[in-house]
């Protein structure tokens, strides 16, 4: 199950330097993760500052 960034999201873009995957883009009010190219792995949630990314 891929992981969703919520409303909270500052658009900081912390998460989309450390996806390995390059899954996550800035969209127009927030960062967005592809699900068909997120591999699951945590690492952008884990680096989120405001808590802004859990699984979908």
């Amino acid at each position: 199950m891929a992981y969703k960034i919520s409303d909270a999201c500052v658009k900081c873009g912390s998460c989309a330097e450390v996806c390995p995957v390059g899954a996550i883009s800035e969209g127009d009010a927030q960062y967005e993760i592809n699900p068909d190219a997120c591999v699951d792995c945590g690492t952008c949630a884990a680096q989120c500052p405001v808590e802004a990314i859990a699984e979908a």
